[in-house]
């Protein structure tokens, strides 16, 4: 099992969503993040002002699967994601150690679904 986030532009995120819907791919946490890499930000100036803006918004994903559909999953994210630009965002893929359906009990691989 395998939990794949990604950090994505949130213009990219309907285009994200519909290459994982055609991944077969449907479940996954989304949630609006602060962050800056290689962009660095910009300035802004505001009433005579100048603003120094260096987080940028984001939009962090973030999806359990099992191991045969990670290499998809990536892929998915990636063709919807990929403007070829700075800033399209990172994955990061780590092992999932356990997972629980609290609902049924269900553990591992079974819960994941």
């Amino acid at each position: 099992m395998k939990l794949i986030v990604a950090m994505i532009q949130p213009h990219a995120l309907p285009e994200v969503k519909k290459a994982l819907f055609a991944a077969g791919i449907h479940k996954m946490t989304v949630t609006n993040a602060l962050g800056c890499g290689q962009q660095k930000g910009f300035s802004e100036t505001y009433r005579g002002v100048v603003h120094e803006i260096n987080l940028l918004k984001k939009v962090r994903i973030e999806i359990a699967v099992n191991d045969e559909f990670s290499s998809k999953t990536i892929e998915a994210i990636i063709l919807g994601a990929r403007t070829g630009k700075i800033g399209d965002g990172k994955i990061f893929v780590s092992d999932l150690v356990e997972c629980v359906r609290i609902r049924t009990g269900e553990k591992g691989h079974d819960a994941i679904g």
